[in-house]
């Protein structure tokens, strides 16, 4: 049997050949707000984070964290069955679960380990779980992992779904979507997929991780802006690493459903609580959310004010009226080239490939922030346009 670095080395090769090899960089300074950074040596304007609001180093937040952590530490300990649920995030809680109208939420240390607990607290093998096509990973394992009939519909496809729905089954059933495609940046089509599901008796799971704080007349986001409650909605999930600028994620929903989270939810009651300080943090940047509702105005300017001029340029953008503006490419090979042209202008813009997205759509993936001025906006359209004169970027 070969050895497994041999075998493991043959596939880092293959990797490299396709263009799809990923590599990290070092961030090794960033100025406040979040989009002036010094990378690998060079100072750049970021354009990949999804600190939308740019709230990651907002005062506010940033003293709350300090003033919990020389209050509770820097660690919380302990799962939150155990010792490691403390006051913080008892209201940080309660403050999510009124701030999306909901009944309870609950938190978790990540969006990955929340969307586990979910399929796993509603989904066993009797019953089927059915995803949009273009799910963000965490889904799709999800999904996979509670055993349940599993099955995808095509990307956006009420219709689809419907026909999907309209096959009996004797179990549950269990829609899941995200409320913004992390890749295209669109918004599923919420209200047709919630009237579908309640014509068939189907729960519908939005997780509305790119929503959350963005969309939405007061930012509750994407189920806000469909103006869906938890009648149609019954389970949605939110991360708190991008518009809030902290970390971690919860699910909201009924007084049942968060108790059956707490007790059937393994990915809840086998994992270390987020720490005290960062629930303090995001307690300070959901006010600040709600105080300053410029941010969120500022973040969709900057994307119609780009979206205006890719359309002059000629650029291949995705129908996305969120702060995520992918132009799509198709190779690899041009992502990749693209993306080391902008780096070498003081522009950091990621190139996205296979498997994250369909083979032939690799992409840069753009994304807005309320740090960003308008002159950071104007330097990525003029590198844009210039770029465009010598590559194939329409």
């Amino acid at each position: 049997m070969p050895e497994p670095d041999g075998l493991l080395e043959a596939e880092l090769s293959a990797l490299e050949a396709s263009h799809r090899y990923r590599q990290r960089r070092t961030v090794q300074a960033r100025e406040r707000g979040g989009v002036r950074l010094r990378v690998d040596g060079r100072e750049v304007v970021s354009f990949c984070s999804n600190d939308y609001l740019a709230l990651a180093d907002h005062p506010q937040v940033t003293q709350a964290f300090v003033a919990a952590a020389e209050r509770w530490g820097v660690g919380s300990g302990a799962s939150h069955l155990v010792s490691g649920h403390c006051l913080e995030h008892h209201q940080l809680e309660e403050e999510l679960a009124a701030f999306v109208g909901r009944p309870r939420a609950l938190l978790f240390s990540s969006g990955y380990l929340a969307n586990l607990a979910v399929a796993a607290a509603l989904l066993s093998r009797r019953d089927r779980v059915l995803e949009d096509r273009l799910n963000h990973a965490s889904l799709l394992d999800a999904g996979l992992a509670s055993g349940a009939d599993f099955a995808r519909f095509p990307h956006g496809d009420a219709a689809a779904l419907r026909r999907r729905l309209a096959v009996a089954h004797a179990g549950r059933t269990l829609v899941v979507t995200d409320g913004v495609f992390s890749m295209d940046g669109d918004v599923a089509p919420l209200g047709e997929l919630a009237r579908a599901c309640g014509a068939h008796e189907a729960c519908l799971f939005v997780d509305d991780a790119h929503g959350f704080g963005v969309l939405g007349g007061t930012g509750r986001g994407a189920v806000e802006a469909a103006g869906l409650g938890l009648e149609e909605v019954p389970v949605l999930m939110c991360t708190l690493g991008k518009a809030a600028g902290t970390f971690g994620a919860f699910v909201a929903g009924s007084e049942t459903l968060i108790e059956s989270l707490i007790q059937h939810g393994r990915s809840y009651i086998y994992t270390t609580a987020l720490p005290a300080a960062l629930a303090a943090a995001t307690r300070a940047a959901l006010r600040v959310m709600q105080l300053e509702p410029w941010r969120r105005e500022r973040v969709l300017a900057h994307a119609r004010r780009f979206r205006a001029a890719g359309a002059e340029l000629g650029l291949r953008l995705m129908p996305s009226q969120t702060p995520i503006q992918p132009i799509v490419l198709g190779t690899e090979a041009a992502a990749l080239a693209t993306s080391r042209a902008l780096f070498e202008e003081g522009l950091w813009v990621p190139a996205i490939r296979p498997p994250t997205v369909p083979a032939g759509s690799s992409r840069l993936r753009i994304t807005f922030s309320a740090g960003h001025t308008e002159a950071h906006v104007a330097h990525l359209i003029g590198a844009l346009g210039r770029l465009a004169r010598d590559v194939a970027l329409a």
